[in-house]
Order: C-alpha cells, then sequence, then structure tokens
C-alpha cells in the first residue's frame, strides 16, 4: 500500500486524484491479483510493480485530463481486458456505476475475481461483443460515458462505443502520441456515428517517454440504428 500511495500521491500525482488508505490497497490487491492470474492466462506483457502503477492505473485515471468525473454516473469499458482503465476508475472514483465489457469469458472470470475480492460496487463485468450489445435497448445509448484503451482504428472503436453513450455524452479513447493521421481519417466516422471530435490530449507519461493522447468525442445526435453492423464488420471495414 506504501508503494501505491507514494507514486499517486507524490512524484506521480500530476492530476490530482486524492486516495483514501482503503483505495490504495484496493490498487495493491488488484496488482496481486493480476499477477496470480498473469501466470495461467495472458492478462498483460507488464508485471513490475511500479510499471504495472505507471502503465496501467496511471495511463487508467488520465481519464480526469479531459473529464470531470464528479458529473459521470455511468461508464461503460468496451474491450476492457484485465480491466483497464474501468477499474481503476471505479477504484478512484466509487460513485460510478461501471460496466466492463470483454468478449473472452475468461477474462471476465478474472474480472468477477477482482470486483469480489476488492469488494467493490455496482460494477459488472459482462461477456460479450459490442456490437451484439449495443443493440440492446438495456445498453443502448444509457451511459454518460464510454471508455477503450482497446488496440483498434479509431473509426472501428467509435463505431463499436458511441452506441453505448447517450447524447450530451462522452466516448474517451486512448491512444498513442503518434495518432494524429489515425484520428483525422476517423472524423468523418465519428460525424456519421452521431459524435463530434471535441478534444485531443497529448501527454507523456510522468517518468516515462510514453507519449499519450486521449480523444474526446462528444456524443451529439443519436447513433443511426443500422450501427454498429454485425460482428467482425466494423473491424475489416471502417466506416469512411
Amino acid at each position: 500500500m506504501d508503494n501505491v500511495k507514494k507514486s499517486i500521491y507524490n512524484e506521480k500525482n500530476w492530476h490530482g486524484i486524492q486516495l483514501t488508505e482503503k483505495q490504495c490497497s484496493q490498487f495493491d490487491r488488484y496488482y496481486e491479483l493480476l499477477n496470480e492470474w498473469n501466470k495461467v492466462m495472458n492478462l498483460t506483457a507488464i508485471t513490475d510493480y511500479d510499471e504495472v502503477v505507471l502503465k496501467h492505473f496511471i495511463d487508467s485515471l488520465s481519464l480526469v485530463r479531459v473529464l470531470d468525473l464528479s458529473f459521470v454516473h455511468s461508464l461503460i469499458d468496451v474491450g476492457t481486458g484485465a480491466g483497464f482503465p474501468g477499474i481503476p476508475i471505479k477504484i478512484a472514483f466509487p460513485h460510478i456505476n461501471v460496466t466492463l465489457l470483454d468478449s473472452l469469458n475468461k477474462r471476465v472470470k478474472f474480472l468477477d475475481t477482482v470486483i469480489s475480492e476488492l469488494k467493490l460496487d455496482d460494477i459488472s463485468a459482462v461477456h460479450g461483443r459490442a456490437e451484439d450489445l449495443a443493440k440492446k435497448a438495456e445498453y443502448r445509448e444509457k451511459s454518460d460515458c464510454c471508455v477503450s484503451r482497446a488496440v483498434a482504428n479509431l473509426a472501428t472503436l467509435s463505431e463499436y462505443c458511441l452506441p453505448f453513450v447517450r447524447c450530451g455524452g462522452n466516448f474517451v479513447s486512448y491512444k498513442s502520441g503518434s495518432s494524429d493521421e489515425e484520428i483525422r481519417e476517423a472524423e468523418k466516422a465519428v460525424k456519421i456515428l452521431g459524435g463530434k471530435i471535441e478534444k485531443i490530449d497529448k501527454f507523456v507519461l510522468p517518468g516515462s517517454d510514453m507519449g499519450r493522447a486521449l480523444v474526446k468525442i462528444s456524443k451529439k445526435v443519436s447513433t443511426p440504428k443500422k450501427y454498429p453492423r454485425k460482428a467482425g464488420v466494423p473491424g475489416k471495414e471502417p466506416l469512411k
């Protein structure tokens, strides 16, 4: 707990988040579970404690650079994998109702274990594909915010994610610092899906040379009902 507290409170406290002792303990337990499960399934290539804190926990919490999370009450993390950025956001901002979506059932089992071990409330891990879930009434345009650190083209990610966001809400995509061309090429797709690129926040993760970019897309109008297209199509044929 002391290590997490020092890294987030002190030299890496560049975003002003204040954590309680309980939250620091939750981050430490999350790290332990990540390492335990990583021995039997591929969750992350990053296992060093300080690197996990920086490249997973701190990176996930960088969302506060573009959104005031005190006004976010519901959030869905699409393609969450080992729970990033959704679980760190939930730990730091427990008032947010979080949905973690992943297409691999064994990762969902890991997420269920984390949720149980950390005693997190108002959070669920869902097994499924974004193309299918976004068609369901209980999920479509119901979230204040959608986030994704998934590795996919922004046009494709927008088709996965914007259908989950209510009008007036936001989709934030976590990208590398060298994504300018990809972002420009996604502008038309974002507009077709009812969104508008409002902000691109570029920064370097503290204590590293990792360039990052947060792409904030606001939801202006409802996404046409034909989107997302059937499973597999957005990845193979991104909107242009």
